[in-house]
């Protein structure tokens, strides 16, 4: 099977897993399941120390566990929930700045600091959109779903047609053409989820590019810390995409932004 195929299926399985916990369990067993995915990204996070051990990783994990059981108290809340995705917005906008000024020295000090920066909000855009009055499960899986076209439509663009690299210091295989072909479907599956969710399409699919144009920055960001820790993959847990952190990069980065715009727009109101 090829890497696109692999991408592919592996999407398919996760979404399948997804909608059963979703539909078919309470919404604790929900916010469970996405806890350990950001737990085992943090996990993944603390090998960007360099040559961490095993206690750091432990440490930071736990870090992150006890943030998003606290955060989790008050999310979809008021003012708290917008000064952290604000946070989020900010974030991503420096980190931009940090794929454009690469190659960067950061210091390991720092680099678990960033850590934080990209999981916890993404974790309190996902629960924003988990609790939503207005279908909150589907459209968390809405949003995930515009997300990993954007991924896989940029994969499949940039191996056909890719000819002008994005960002060569930081991911020499991505293109601008690959972009292209990302943000087309994700237009498409936006479209398509707003049709089956009866929200009004065009402001749908304009909040499901501006987050995709943001989750190509997660994905580059993640790479930039890859490479100042020396390393290819985050981890090997799925086939085609490497390890946790690998599979969420774009979704940390684009989830705090949908969520944020979702919000302003109303389109979470029950």
């Amino acid at each position: 099977m090829n890497k696109l195929l692999t991408r592919i299926a592996t999407a398919i399985v996760l979404v399948a897993i997804l909608l059963v916990v979703f539909f078919r369990f309470p919404d604790t067993a929900a916010v469970g399941l996405l806890g350990v995915f950001v737990v085992a990204a943090a996990w993944e996070w603390g090998g960007f120390q360099g040559r961490p051990g095993p206690l750091l990783r432990v440490v930071f994990a736990l870090v992150i566990a006890l943030s998003i059981a606290g955060l989790t108290r008050f999310v979809p809340g008021g003012w708290q929930t917008d000064l952290a995705l604000g946070i989020g917005l900010a974030w991503w906008a420096m980190a931009t700045v940090l794929v454009l000024r690469f190659p960067i020295a950061i210091a390991p000090l720092w680099r678990l600091p960033c850590g934080l920066l990209v999981l916890l909000p993404a974790w309190v855009g996902m629960l924003v959109l988990l609790r939503s009055p207005q279908g909150g499960p589907q459209l968390l899986l809405l949003a995930l779903a515009v997300i990993w076209a954007a991924d896989i439509g940029a994969y499949a663009a940039g191996r056909r047609i890719g000819r002008h690299r994005l960002a060569p210091r930081v991911s020499p295989g991505k293109t601008w053409e690959g972009v292209g072909g990302g943000l087309v479907a994700t237009a498409m599956v936006a479209a398509a989820g707003a049709w089956v969710l009866q929200l009004p399409v065009l402001l749908l699919v304009g909040i499901a590019l501006i987050a995709a144009g943001i989750s190509v920055v997660g994905d580059l960001t993640v790479s930039v810390f890859k490479r100042l820790a020396g390393l290819k993959d985050s981890g090997s847990l799925f086939p085609g995409h490497g390890g946790v952190l690998d599979r969420i990069d774009s979704v940390a980065a684009a989830m705090p932004i949908f969520a944020l715009l979702a919000r302003q727009a109303g389109l979470l109101a029950g």
